[in-house]
Formats: structure tokens, sequence, C-alpha cells
């Protein structure tokens, strides 16, 4: 039976507006009449949330001040650009009692796609061990059922493209960047001994998303490069409900591995994406592993506070001559009211910002070409904390001073971000920055396993590594896996490798080991109900802790992931 197209909600030619840059992307609540106003046609992502598609011609940068800052995508960057014994694979899978390997299991990746021909997705026989690819930049195919574009290419589609001497010709989708098919390799790759390579879980099956980068628009509004690869937070949302379907239509349990960050949003984990995966996370033969993110050593986090005698704070912040265009956002919870003033390295000043519910300034300054758009919010709508948005427009470069003042007299503090990943360069900083609290989104999400990297030639922490906890107290990150130069397929070639470094990688290694935990729970009939949840309870009280530091902390979470400690502790 042929798939066909399923329309989206308004009428038209809407299938490729997902796509086409003429509309700007907002996420919006199925409940809230904002479509009915602004809108030019739905994509649902689930029971809760839908895509709408707001026409350009209607944009304007004070358009974030008339429609609230939630409804907004998130836009998030890569988070990563050998080891099995330090996490005691090779004890799991030698043990003839446990002899893991992911058989059974499903793991999903939603990223750069994947380079299919790669040998290290290969069966003996030549097969795939690709289960599925949605490919959501392709429209020459039919979709997903339930889903209204892109392409779907399934494993007999991918073995028939195997066959061909030209497979791009059969199955056009592949990974021009190398995250994806990075990820996919170190979680769930072949073992290639001649290589000296092996994937964590390599008998498990792979499905893929390869997500298209975040249009003009939805860049525009947050002051982003079009040159900057980044992805927007609806089209993960969809990458991931099509995993679940799969899943769920296969009876099979699966993980699904993230290995993008983004610094917007108040770091307590309860944005949309961070709610919906919290949920999903407690799910039976569900499980999530997610990137705490590379923003330890990156100075882009800065912490204030106010006293009894002390009611204004000043942020130094230095931008950089590469960083025309960008945004930075100060949030506080709700027991004050903060004012900001800005002062230009020139020494112009923009003076009291109040807050208020919906308000956009904008402000061009007079000695130099640089403009700013201030969104000073007394309750923004999704945390119910005041958030300060400001976006710089061809920014001169030098010091900048952002003077947060408290309008009331409690004790109180506050935190600000800086973009993350490459969205700006490492020329754009806080001069007083704090490491602590840069976990990105959505690894502050409590219930899935949120994993940080340490060098596993020396047992340390990477620099580069985000550090928690979150704004709430909440322990983030959960474990730390090996994530420095770990072997994984390349996509220059069918049997070419190289190294990964950072919490991405790292994140993958995790997935491995998770779906190691799903074999044995689920696959092995030891603990049929298990969740993601429970996998990450598992792999806390597994993890591997020094006596001599106090455990948990922002930097290890609660130790060094170890499969053989998560069994041995069940004894």
């Amino acid at each position: 039976m042929q798939k066909k197209r399923i329309p989206l909600a308004g009428g038209g030619d809407f299938i490729y507006k997902i796509l086409d840059d003429n509309y700007l992307d907002l996420l919006v609540e199925n409940v809230l009449d904002i479509p009915l106003k602004w809108g030019e046609g739905l994509t649902r992502i689930n029971d809760r949330y839908s895509v709408l598609h707001m026409n350009s011609s209607d944009f304007n940068m004070c358009s974030l001040g008339i429609l609230p800052y939630h409804i907004f995508p998130s836009i998030y960057t890569l988070n990563s650009t050998i080891s099995l014994e330090r996490s005691n694979i090779n004890s799991v899978r030698n043990n003839t009692g446990l002899s893991l390997y992911g058989q059974g299991v499903l793991i999903g990746f939603v990223d750069t796609g994947i380079k299919y021909d790669h040998e290290v997705f290969l069966n003996l026989d030549g097969s795939t061990r690709i289960l599925s690819i949605w490919d959501q930049t392709i429209f020459s195919g039919y979709p997903p059922t339930g889903f209204t574009f892109g392409t779907e290419y399934d494993k007999t589609a991918i073995n028939k493209a195997l066959l061909s001497s030209e497979p791009l010709s059969v199955v056009p989708t592949t990974d021009t960047i190398g995250h994806g098919t990075m990820l996919a390799g170190i979680a769930a790759g072949n073992i290639m001994n001649y290589h000296n390579f092996s994937g964590i879980a390599p008998k498990a099956e792979i499905i893929a998303v390869k997500l298209p980068l975040a249009k003009k628009y939805n860049r525009k509004i947050f002051g982003i490069g079009q040159n900057v690869i980044c992805y927007q937070e609806t089209n993960i949302l969809l990458g991931i409900e099509y995993i679940k379907s799969v899943a769920t239509q296969l009876k099979r349990p699966y993980i699904v591995c993230i290995g993008m960050g983004s610094s917007q949003g108040n770091h307590d984990g309860h944005n949309a994406t961070e709610n919906y995966l919290n949920n999903l996370s407690t799910v039976p033969r569900t499980g999530i592993c997610i990137a705490a993110g590379n923003e330890g050593n990156t100075r882009r986090h800065y912490h204030g506070n106010f006293t009894l005698k002390e009611n204004t704070n000043k942020i130094e912040l230095r931008i950089g001559e590469m960083d025309k265009n960008f945004s930075m956002e100060i949030w506080q919870n709700a027991t004050n009211r903060l004012m900001v003033e800005i002062i230009s390295p020139k020494g112009e000043k923009v003076k009291s910002i109040i807050p208020r519910l919906s308000e956009c300034r904008e402000y061009n300054f007079i000695l130099e070409t640089s403009k700013i758009y201030i969104n000073n919010i007394i309750v923004e709508q999704e945390t119910g904390e005041q958030l300060i948005l400001i976006r710089f427009e061809d920014a001169l470069s030098g010091i900048w001073i952002i003077q947060v003042v408290n309008m009331d007299s409690y004790i109180s503090k506050f935190n600000a971000w800086l973009p993350a990943g490459d969205i700006i360069s490492e020329n754009t900083f806080f001069l007083k920055s704090d490491p602590e609290n840069t976990i990105t989104s959505p690894a502050t999400a409590r219930n899935p396993v949120t994993v940080t990297a340490y060098d596993q030639f020396n047992n340390s922490i990477m620099a580069e590594s985000s550090r928690g906890f979150n704004t709430n107290g909440t322990v983030k990150p959960d474990v730390a896996a090996p994530g420095f130069r770990l072997s994984c397929p390349t996509i220059y070639g069918t049997d070419t490798y190289g190294t990964a470094t950072g919490t991405s990688a790292a994140a993958a290694h995790a997935t491995g080991v998770s779906a190691m935990i799903m074999e044995w729970a689920v696959l092995r009939g030891n603990y049929t109900t298990i969740t993601g949840r429970d996998i990450n309870g598992l792999l806390i009280r597994g993890a591997k802790r020094n006596n001599d530091s106090d455990y948990p902390n922002p930097i290890w979470g609660y130790g060094r992931l170890d499969i053989l400690r998560v069994f041995q502790s069940l004894i």
C-alpha cells in the first residue's frame, strides 16, 4: 500500500512550509488560539504541541514581544567535535552470565543523518543494521506514516541501495557533517578488530533522523548567522516522536541519544522539550541519554547576587569583532523585579528598561552603528520567572556594561547566559564568568541520563564539559563517560575512522551502555517494565566514585560510568 501525504491544518501548499525559509516556525500548544490569529498551517508534533508556520512578511525583531518568548523554538548546536575498558564494557560482554551486546534493542539518533553504507552499520552478509532513516530534508519520497514531510527509507530500501554500485542514486540520504554517523558508530557500530574499533552495543538496531538546518527567520530572531550549523527544537521533537512511533509499532525497547544542546532558557529542566523527555523517560522500555554540553570553560555564564546593601550588579561583557549579531538572556525567579541599563564601549547609555508583561524596546546608538532589542519580561509565560532578553545587532567590539538593578529590597540572585556552541566565537565572554550552571538544554531534564565527558586516559574531567547543578538545585550531570578522542566512523569513506571528543561522544558511549542494560532487563526478562528513569538510577548506583570527593557534585555528578558495578549493585 502506497503511503500518502497527510495535509496540515490550514489548507494550501503547506507541506513545504516546514523547510521554506519564507516561514518562521513557532512551537505552540494545541489548546492555544495563537494559530487562529497568526498561522498559515500547522504541523502536528504530538497531542500537546504543534509547529505553527508564520509568513515572514509578518516578521520583525519585535515579533518576540508581541508573541511570547517560549513559542520561539530554541536553537541547538552539536556537542562534540577506544576506550572500552574504562566503563568495564568487555567485562560484561565476556561474562557468560551476561554477554550483553544490545541485541533486540533499538537505538535512535536525531542528528545530522547517517552514512548508511559505512562498514560499521553492515551485517556480515552486507545487509544493513539500520532499521529505518527519516530524512526530514528530502521531499522526493514518502514521509513516515503519521508525518507530513520528508522521506522515510526502511530496511528494504537501504538494502536495495547497498546492492547498487551507486547507493545514493537509490537512497539519496547521507550525512554531510559526520556528527550523526559518529554518534551511531560509538553507540552501536560493529566490532571491527582490524581497525581496533567497536561500538558499545554492536547488535542493537539503529533508527536515524536527519534534521534540516535551522530556518532563516528562526535564526534571525536570535541573531544567529546563516553559516552556523544549528537546528530547531521543533524538528528535534518531531524526530523523537518518529523514533517512538517506530519502536511502538514494532513493540521493541529503545534508547534515544541526543547529542545537541542550547543555552537558551532558565536551565531548570522544565521547558517544552525537557518536560516531554521527562515524561518519556517514565514510559516502560524507553530510555533517553543526553549530552551535558561543552560550555564549562567558555566563560558564557554569569552568576549575580543582590544583598540588602547592594542593589546593583555590573556585568562586564566582552564582545569580539566576529560577533556582530547574537543574544543573551538574564533570568531570575519571581521574588524580585530587575531593571537593566546598558553602556556601550563608547560610553553611550541605554537607561532604565523596567520590566513589563510584553514589550520590545529597540534602541539605535548615536555614536556607533550598534542596535539592540530589549525584552524585559516580568513574567515569562512558560516559567513564571523574569526574563531580560538582549539582542545585539551590528554590535561594536569591546567591553559592554550591563547593569542589573534590583528594584525591590530582597536578597536575591540571577543568572545570565550567552549562546552555546559555535553561535558565537570564543572572543565573546563574561569577564567574571561562572563555570557552574552551564549544562545545556535539554540535558537539564530531571529523568533522562545526562552525561558529561572525562578523559579516560588520565581519569580527569574535560575542561570544556558543562557543569551543574540546575538552577533549581536538581543534580546534573548524572554520570561521566569517556569522551576524549573516542574512535568513531567518519563520512569520508565506507571504511574510514577518526576520533571524537566532547559530551556528545560521551553520551553515545552511555547510550550503548543503556542498550546493554535494556537487553538484560527486557529481552532477558529480568525487569520487563524498566524505564529510562530506572536506567538512570542504575547507572548512578553503579558509578565509580573517588574516596577524596563528595558526591554528587557539579563536575562529575555521581561519578564515572561503570556497567559492571551496575550489575554488582544488584547482587
